[in-house]
């Protein structure tokens, strides 16, 4: 037995438990959906649950409506929409990932191979497309129309995000306004949905004070997290990550630390560093780059941009929801974004 004088550990308690129930209810749901009657169908979507990591978007998806209403999930009909909706996050997520190893030529993901590496990029490919069928499949068992369109508007803005950073690629001068519109879009959108569709399917107005304060804090939680994700691309280790490193220069991807880099560069260094990243992203070793990235300061001004980040989105949450023991589960979900190592 633990033995503590905190008042808030017993409902921080009770809320693990419950919110353990919804991610297993989650897991089920997605295997559910994805079953097929072809034995080949079921060894690819038996392989990208593989991919299933920190579960970050079904979290937010859970946590946000219980933030909105403590006992919404205790009646059995809302917590199999809110599980539902979580599900389709957790599609929509997984789908990209299988999109992206394809686009980035990776070969491992979640300390495993990628399907690509397995079976290929056409496999890949139909593989997330299966994927965003099913979801959008799943998302009308909830019949709102509402729900449905702003999911299908959140990842229409993902593929914008991703086709705005492939527009992007070898583009060594790129400005910072131009990088956070990436991921705002590519991965932040769908991060904000996740808290704020779940106010609206607890019948929150989209437009409200809730649902905004949600989308807001998800939002700057996603661009965070993107950030915290491009620097491990550059300074983690693979086996603690899990996932293959040094795509995003390989691929000719300027992420905020090799920005500010640049940025920080007087001409002729600058010119130099230019050079470099070109060299990069055409096949040689990219460990001087890293070097000089790590000397000059520009991932310490990374995290501190991703730290103000989760400081401005866990201020508004706090200012904008009462106090629970759900809240301050997505405080803390916040803070960890900063701690991650893969």
């Amino acid at each position: 037995m633990i033995l503590t004088s905190d008042p808030t550990y017993e409902p921080q308690h009770a809320l693990d438990a419950r919110l353990r129930e919804c991610l297993d209810q989650v897991e089920r749901c997605f295997g559910a959906e994805l079953a097929s009657d072809l034995p080949c169908v079921n060894d690819l979507a038996g392989h990208v649950e593989r991919y299933r990591g920190k579960m970050l978007r079904p979290m937010l998806a859970v946590l946000s409506a219980l933030a909105v209403n403590e006992a919404a999930l205790d009646d059995s009909e809302t917590l199999e929409r809110v599980v539902v909706l979580a599900t389709v996050f957790e599609m929509v997520h997984m789908s990209t990932l299988v999109h992206d190893d394809v686009l980035d030529e990776a070969d491992v993901r979640r300390r495993g191979a990628t399907v690509n590496r397995l079976h290929g990029n056409e496999a890949a490919v139909m593989l997330g497309d299966y994927l965003i069928s099913h979801a959008y499949h799943l998302c009308c068992a909830l019949d709102e129309p509402t729900l449905a369109r702003a999911v299908a508007a959140t990842t229409n803005t993902v593929c914008e995000g991703e086709l705005l950073q492939l527009s992007h690629r070898h583009d060594f001068e790129i400005t910072e306004r131009t990088y956070f519109e990436i991921i705002r879009r590519k991965t932040a959108s769908l991060t904000g949905a996740c808290c704020s569709l779940s106010a609206t399917l607890l019948g929150q107005p989209a437009d409200g004070t809730t649902g905004a304060a949600l989308a807001a804090f998800g939002e700057k939680v996603g661009i965070a997290f993107q950030i915290i994700d491009d620097v491990l691309d550059l300074v983690g280790d693979e086996a603690t990550v899990g996932k293959s490193l040094g795509r995003d220069l390989a691929k000719g991807k300027m992420t905020l630390p090799l920005i500010r880099w640049v940025a920080g560069l007087d001409g002729p260094s600058r010119a130099v560093a230019l050079s470099q990243c070109a060299g990069a992203a055409a096949g040689s070793d990219p460990e001087a780059i890293r070097r000089a990235v790590a000397a000059s300061g520009a991932i310490e001004s990374a995290r501190e941009a991703a730290t103000a980040l989760i400081d401005d989105a866990r201020g508004r949450l706090i200012a904008e929801l009462p106090d629970s023991a759900a809240r301050r589960r997505l405080c803390d979900l916040a803070a960890a974004v900063l701690s991650r190592r893969h």
